[in-house]
């Protein structure tokens, strides 16, 4: 049986809007920040980790959160990285500039969690573009770039298999499932679909 995401969340604020998502039913788990020290992490498929966490309790958390990977395990981390609370994280770096033109988002490469996606609706919001990313938090070696910004392309997604093993998918922006106009709506889907496919945890070896 498939083990469900967790989508590790802050206190006392309300559940993400991915839960509301009717075709997302029993996926997802919500599982509050300073209770994950308590928790099996191989109980999930999966880790979400919001734009918003607090990286500080998160790097606590590392050696645990390595030995979930290393099992197969996937993280999707969103945000501004400031403690890189897992190998292959770097601290956030902003773009130089903030026109349209950088605020731009390009496709890098196919990737399922943006199959069909016109980048347009990434980048802008409401009209506004800005709010699926500034800057990028630098990939490692091997990385590889899903998404960039501007000219430049830099990478505001990518994905990493590290040499230990499982997946880190990261995105250098607000949530991933709270991004982008209309013709994105798909993507929340797809990035729980993406997730619980590439996870090892609770499969045979």
């Amino acid at each position: 049986m498939t083990r469900p995401i967790a989508v590790i969340t802050t206190g006392d604020l309300p559940p993400p809007a991915l839960f509301a998502r009717p075709e997302l039913a029993g996926r997802l788990t919500a599982i509050d920040i300073y209770a994950l020290k308590r928790q099996s992490l191989a109980s999930f498929s999966a880790l979400f980790i919001a734009a918003g966490s607090d990286q500080r309790e998160l790097l606590e958390q590392k050696p645990a959160l390595t030995r979930y990977l290393h099992a197969g395990g996937v993280l999707v981390c969103n945000g501004h990285v400031v403690d890189p609370y897992v190998d292959g994280l770097t601290p956030f770096r902003p773009l130089p500039a903030f026109g349209v033109e950088q605020l731009t988002v390009h496709r890098l490469r196919s990737h399922p969690v943006h199959d069909g996606i016109d980048m347009r609706d990434l980048t802008f919001l409401h009209g506004v573009a800005g709010f699926y990313g500034r800057g990028c938090n630098p990939p490692p070696d091997g990385a590889v770039p899903v998404t960039g910004l501007g000219p430049a392309r830099l990478p505001v997604d990518w994905e990493w298999s590290p040499p230990g093993g499982g997946r880190l998918f990261m995105h250098a922006g607000n949530d991933l499932w709270g991004c982008g106009d209309s013709g994105a709506r798909c993507l929340p889907v797809q990035l729980v679909t993406w997730a619980l496919s590439v996870s090892a945890i609770g499969r045979p070896a």
